[in-house]
């Protein structure tokens, strides 16, 4: 590895770290305002944080359409897709937020990762096939969840079943970027999508709760946290990072999230975990693990 894929793999690393000491902020936000106004709020951050980032972007990397019908082209596939991606974001972070409320960061940073596993699994819906390896990661991230999640009674505690919905939204989120950022800018991409999850977080907000300015304001710190840094810096970061780097080392750094999420939950709000739900976050964190690494020449092509 040369120091430029070293200075990516940090960055990445750093990416992680900012969105697992999110996850500290979402469930300080949870407790003073709802979930919509959350989400619109952190949104709307987000995306004008993002507004500095296109400009400065777009000088260093112009588009250049051949023609006029391309560049109407591009920029329908870019709202579009904008569009499409913030529908996917509002719904796995609407779950996501309100489950936050009833779990702990810990929790809700491991299961959120499982989409690493679960989005192969949705390749068998378009006809493509899972390897051993794959089922073997989902058999173990499967157990790690029952030890982490699963109550005497054996029935997932309502925060985590929403965080666990939330992980397969995500992973029909990454499914839709996957389409759409080969095609257009990715972080105009972005753009649209939080100001898409923010004006339908608006509505949701307006129908739903009962926001005061007064609540808004002493989850400030928390808007910004989550808005500026897991949103903007974040995804700045993650674009630049996977530049020149070996997609198995960007996976397995970015899964690092997971654990800053417990440890930030553990340090910040003194959130501790039994030794049976150790072991659970162990085996899922493995089975994440797996699920990154190459085996054979074929799979690292790939």
């Amino acid at each position: 590895m040369n120091l430029k894929q070293l200075r990516n793999t940090l960055l990445l690393v750093l990416a992680a770290f900012v969105w697992g000491t999110t996850f500290v902020a979402q469930s300080i936000g949870a407790e003073k305002i709802g979930t919509f106004t959350f989400l619109a709020a952190r949104s709307y951050i987000a995306a004008t944080a993002l507004i500095p980032v296109v400009l400065v972007y777009g000088k260093v990397n112009p588009y250049r359409p051949k023609n006029e019908e391309e560049r109407i082209n591009g920029r329908r596939l870019l709202i579009r897709g904008g569009i499409i991606c913030g529908l996917f974001f509002f719904a796995g972070s609407s779950l996501q937020q309100a489950g936050i409320a009833y779990t702990t960061t810990a929790k809700a940073s491991f299961i959120t990762t499982l989409y690493v596993i679960i989005v192969p699994l949705f390749g068998l819906l378009v006809g493509k096939k899972v390897g051993g390896k794959i089922w073997f990661c989902v058999a173990l991230g499967v157990l790690g969840l029952y030890l982490l999640c699963m109550s005497e009674k054996l029935s997932l505690q309502k925060g985590d079943a929403l965080v666990l919905l939330c992980a397969v939204l995500f992973s029909g989120h990454i499914l839709v970027i996957d389409r759409f950022s080969p095609q257009t800018d990715g972080v105009r991409l972005s753009c649209i999508q939080f100001f898409t999850a923010a004006v339908i977080g608006t509505i949701c907000m307006l129908i739903f709760e009962k926001p005061s300015w007064d609540s808004i304001m002493e989850a400030m710190p928390s808007l910004l946290y989550a808005g500026i840094f897991s949103g903007a810096i974040g995804f700045t970061l993650q674009i630049i990072a996977q530049q020149d780097l070996n997609p198995t080392v960007a996976s397995l750094a970015m899964c690092l999230e997971s654990v800053f999420g417990a440890l930030a939950g553990w340090v910040v709000l003194g959130q501790t975990l039994t030794s049976r739900e150790l072991i659970g976050c162990t085996l899922m964190f493995a089975a994440i693990v797996i699920a990154q690494l190459p085996i054979g020449k074929h799979n690292e092509s790939v």
